[in-house]
């Protein structure tokens, strides 16, 4: 047997190995309500758009911050809350809603020149944040 049939021959056996674990996974998954799936995915846009922001509580979160890519974290989370909360329930959205206001406020505070009303990140699924 050849190096590359040995691989290939390796390479098959482990398929069923991976089968098997991407299975559990999937069962993992389904056993996990989607009200928790929703806001795990909100606090990690959150957490990520905190430290574009500059909010990081790091000695260098200036360097980590670049409000372009803030801006494109704060939008994707004002439309992942505000299509979610109907599903969620007011327990949940609620304070996801507190933090999406906080990095709305937080990016008009960084940001350089300031955007119109209504026109900041995630504004449009929010409506004006002062």
């Amino acid at each position: 047997m050849s190096t590359s049939d040995s691989n290939l021959h390796n390479s098959y056996s482990e398929a069923p190995a991976a089968d098997a674990g991407v299975a559990q996974q999937i069962r993992d998954i389904s056993e996990v309500p989607a009200v928790e799936v929703i806001t795990t995915g909100a606090v990690h846009l959150m957490s990520a758009a905190a430290v574009k922001v500059g909010l990081a509580d790091d000695a260098n979160a200036e360097e980590l911050k670049d409000l372009d890519e803030a801006r494109k974290l704060i939008t994707a989370l004002a439309g992942l809350v505000t299509a979610a909360a109907p599903e969620i329930g007011s327990q949940h959205a609620g304070p996801l809603r507190d933090g999406l206001r906080s990095l709305q406020l937080a990016f008009r505070e960084a940001s350089l020149i300031p955007d119109e009303p209504g026109k900041g990140p995630g504004e449009k699924f929010t409506g004006p944040v002062n």
